[in-house]
């Protein structure tokens, strides 16, 4: 027979199949079942047994309720739901079993808790329409590329809400740039290749338009969405109200605080796909992969949480409007030309918190005491930051400036009422402010005064019962008791009530403390309930200016990225680039700005870049490993990528012609998990990029063909070189570094092809890397020379440069095009044989008969033994 709380549990658990449930037991959160398996496995907890029910015993794990933050991070990062089942009301006075509800469901894309969240982050849930009749279905194939498909993002921890329509075919690299938390997708379509945020299936019925379109409309209170600019977008408006749903179902406490949506412009940004963001190392760097070493790092200068969120979106979503470029270049530049306004700027910065999230969470009832106090700081920052900026004066920051608010009204609000030191909890008591409520004042008095009046109550019991030993007392079952020694109990005056026997004592009350007990207890409780309500009122009306404080947030995390970059340009040298809607990519004197960091100071050697779709379209550049061919080709895309962001850049002058996509193909992997070599990863990028550059695209390429034999991948590295030259609707510009020498004969016959390469010079047999990029081609790969630069044992430097010396031989004799017939490259020297050095020792005239009979099976046996 099933037990109560079992029955309880299941209940919960239909409604939420697809979660791990949270279910709370008194001071700990339950797991039964599978996901007691599943969280002992995930979380490393102990996984037991109880019984629930005749002959049932159930697996079950457990955490403390006060660690749950801690187990959350770990399931959600892993990709789990978990719905949070809590006790409803006061166990205490529930009559029989606990009512209990699942408050909220935390997903990857839901998350609010503050120690969940990157700080320096957003984190989007998404939604995804493929463009596939709508409705239920089974299953459905991605589609084709080319057609439309519904897109929509949003940050519940923030309430950035946005919705766009994109090629299906560009939908992963979208959910790249926005680093997405989680995706949602109808319940049986598959999800496009390539994605690599978790992936939360849903009902399909959300994902249809006019379904979608009601529960918008319905949500912000309008008759139409055309205000909102999606009008004519009906996939941006299914995604949206299947994200609108989604947030619904998982995180309700939420829904006030999306109070917009806003209409994306896919259009308007680069694309830059996962390959090109890990290539570029925008955001992480190296094997491991971390923040440290990458552009974002690099740039970071910011003061805010709010700031680091949008320099991090920025470096993701470089703009293709060259005027809202040059608005962000000039408040960088305002930066860079008053250094006093800059460090008086980030002075003040220094000092606002996360508003953005803050107001998130008080708005979603998931807030302390202390949110509101740090919220309040903030905004008292904001006049300070406002007269710092009139008296600058610029144009440049005049619109930054209309969208600071002071809020008066929300800062007055919890000044008055919320304590200047709260406690972290409003169940502590002591949040608001003495002085604020005359009621709950004279009810904390009466709270206060219980030990005084306890004690004057034992001194009185003493003196009229003459019992020195009379003592009061308390505990949770019994309330307030005198206590009398068993010795003492016949002493007891006839107005003392028997409540409790104990061994040796006996415990009673009297009317009086009865009286005040009830007024001690129903003190707390309206106290607290006062304390709750005005806590609710002080929230209400912070809220109630949540859009002029998201304003406001916005507005400080803009003057905060434009003071950071303008930091990062002081520091490390950078210039203003120029950006229009030419053709031509200048760069004179370009650095990398992450290897620049990386060595000492004046030790990187600038380079110049220049390619145009007219003009010097390809560059193929030669030389030899270890050079800088991959930093050089790296820092021209870094550098475009960094200008169309609105940042100054690592360079003496820079003139960027819009690039509305930057393809990269860099380095050699394989895709284990899909069974792809590392020759089929490098054929399918490349065909990507082969597929879909356009004209206004940057295209770096690094090696292809290596993957392959010499004769096939240099075949196919001319052929790359040639659709790229030859493409009827698009001239890409294009970086093309290379090993095969060969390749430098295209300038002959392409008009747009140019030879460079990395000037190398020879010392007594040394060679030394210049890094220096010159016109022209290289003639050798210095391959055995980087070889020996690399520590490689001396006997095998030697070897390869025979085997080298005697290529070179053959291939000067057979250089009609066939190569060298194999038994003229001694690619592998004989070793000497024993035998054969000792019968070369031999004599024979000096030996007999005999001996040199006995000397041949001698030889005989030893060539035996040494095998062929």
């Amino acid at each position: 027979m099933t037990t109560p709380i079992r029955r309880q549990y299941l209940e919960i658990k239909r409604r939420y199949p697809h979660a791990i449930v949270f279910f709370r037991l008194g001071d700990f959160y339950e797991t039964f079942d599978e996901d007691a398996n599943v969280c002992a496995r995930e979380l490393d907890i102990t996984l037991t047994s109880n019984p629930m029910g005749k002959n049932l015993r159930v697996p079950l794990a457990g955490i403390p309720y006060h660690a749950l933050e801690g187990y959350l991070a770990k399931l959600v990062a892993k990709g789990y739901k978990v719905a949070i089942a809590e006790q409803i009301g006061d166990p205490a006075k529930a009559k029989g079993l606990v009512e209990r509800e699942v408050v909220r469901v935390v997903t990857p894309g839901t998350v609010l808790e503050s120690g969940l969240l990157d700080e320096q982050a957003n984190n989007y849930l998404a939604a995804v329409v493929p463009p596939v009749p709508r409705g239920r279905q089974t299953a459905a194939p991605w589609p084709d590329p080319e057609a439309s498909a519904g897109l929509a993002y949003v940050d519940v921890s923030t309430g950035e809400f946005v919705a766009l329509e994109v090629p299906a075919g560009r939908v992963v690299s979208e959910l790249d740039q926005l680093r997405a938390a989680e995706a949602v997708l109808p319940e049986g379509m598959e999800p496009p290749p390539g994605i690599g945020c978790h992936v939360s299936a849903f009902d399909p019925y959300w994902f249809n338009q006019q379904v979608a379109d009601e529960e918008l409309r319905r949500h912000f209170g309008v008759a139409s969405l055309e205000a909102f600019g999606l009008r004519g977008w009906p996939l941006a408006v299914a995604a949206a109200g299947a994200a609108l749903a989604y947030v619904r179902e998982h995180q309700q406490s939420c829904l006030s605080y999306l109070r917009g949506l806003t209409a994306g412009r896919p259009e308007g940004v680069m694309g830059l796909d996962a390959s090109t963001l890990r290539h570029l190392e925008v955001f992480e760097a190296g094997r491991d992969r971390k923040r440290e070493g990458s552009l974002l790092a690099t740039l970071d200068f910011t003061q805010t949480a709010m700031g680091a969120r949008l320099l991090l979106r920025r470096l993701g979503q470089p703009l293709l409007d060259p005027g809202e470029i040059d608005r962000r270049l000039d408040q960088v530049e305002r930066f860079v030309q008053s250094g006093l306004l800059r460090a008086q700027t980030q002075g003040l910065l220094k000092q606002v918190p996360d508003v953005e999230r803050l107001v998130g969470r008080i708005g979603s009832g998931m807030t302390g005491p202390r949110d509101l106090v740090s919220l309040r700081r903030g905004l008292e920052t904001i006049p300070q930051l406002r007269r710092a900026l009139e008296g600058a004066g610029d144009a440049a920051l005049a619109a930054v400036l209309e969208r600071l608010h002071p809020c008066e009204d929300a800062v007055a609000a919890i000044a008055q009422a919320i304590a200047d030191d709260p406690p972290a909890t409003l169940d502590a008591g002591g949040a608001i402010r003495a002085g604020f409520s005359e009621e709950l004042d004279a009810l904390r008095l009466i709270t206060r005064d219980v030990r005084r009046f306890l004690a004057e109550l034992e001194t009185g019991e003493r003196e009229r019962t003459g019992i020195k030993s009379l003592k009061i007392g308390y505990n949770r079952v019994f309330g307030y008791y005198i206590e009398l020694s068993k010795a003492n109990a016949a002493l007891a005056p006839e107005h003392y009530e028997r409540r409790q026997t104990l061994v040796n004592a006996e415990r009673y009350v009297t009317p009086q403390l009865r009286d005040y007990e009830s007024q001690i207890l129903n003190a707390r409780e309206r106290a607290e309930e006062l304390e709750s309500d005005i806590f609710r009122q002080v929230c209400a009306q912070a809220t109630g200016q949540a859009q002029a404080i998201l304003e406001t947030a916005g507005a400080v995390a803009e003057l905060d990225v434009a003071a950071a970059l303008a930091e990062a340009a002081s520091h490390y040298g950078y210039c203003r680039p120029f950006v229009d809607e030419s053709d031509a990519i200048i760069i004179s004197d370009g650095r990398h700005p992450m290897v620049e960091r990386a060595l000492d100071d004046g030790v990187f050697v600038p380079n110049d870049a220049e390619l145009s779709a007219s003009g010097a379209q390809i560059v193929v550049l030669t030389g030899p490993n270890m050079a800088g061919k991959s930093t050089y080709l790296r820092q021209v895309a870094v550098i475009a990528l960094m200008a169309q962001c609105g940042c100054f850049v690592p360079a003496r002058e820079a003139r960027i012609g819009l690039v509305d996509r930057i393809f990269t193909r860099i380095g050699a992997h394989d895709d284990l998990s899909s069974g792809q070599s590392t020759f089929m990863v490098e054929m399918l990028e490349t065909a990507n990029i082969l597929h879909n550059a356009t004209e206004r695209s940057l295209v770096i390429l690094d090696e292809i063909g290596r993957g392959t034999s010499t004769y096939d991948g240099m075949a196919i590295a001319r052929a790359v070189v040639e659709h790229l030259h030859n493409m009827p609707a698009a001239q890409p510009r294009t970086l093309f570094a290379t090993h095969y020498h060969e390749l430098t004969s295209l300038a002959e016959s392409l008009p747009r092809v140019r030879n460079a390469t990395v000037a190398v010079a020879e010392e007594g047999g040394k060679i030394v890397f210049l890094h220096r990029i010159v016109p022209g081609g290289a003639d050798r790969s210095y391959g055995v020379h980087v070889a020996e630069l690399a520590g490689l044992p001396k006997g095998v430097v030697r070897r390869a440069r025979e085997v080298l010396a005697a290529l070179e031989r053959n291939g000067a004799r057979h250089r009609g095009g066939e190569p060298p017939p194999l038994d003229e490259l001694p690619l592998f020297a004989a070793a000497p044989s024993p035998v054969i050095e000792e019968l070369a020792s031999i004599d024979p005239n000096a030996m007999t008969p005999l001996e040199a009979l006995t000397k041949l099976y001698e030889l005989h046996r030893k060539a035996r033994e040494a095998g062929p």
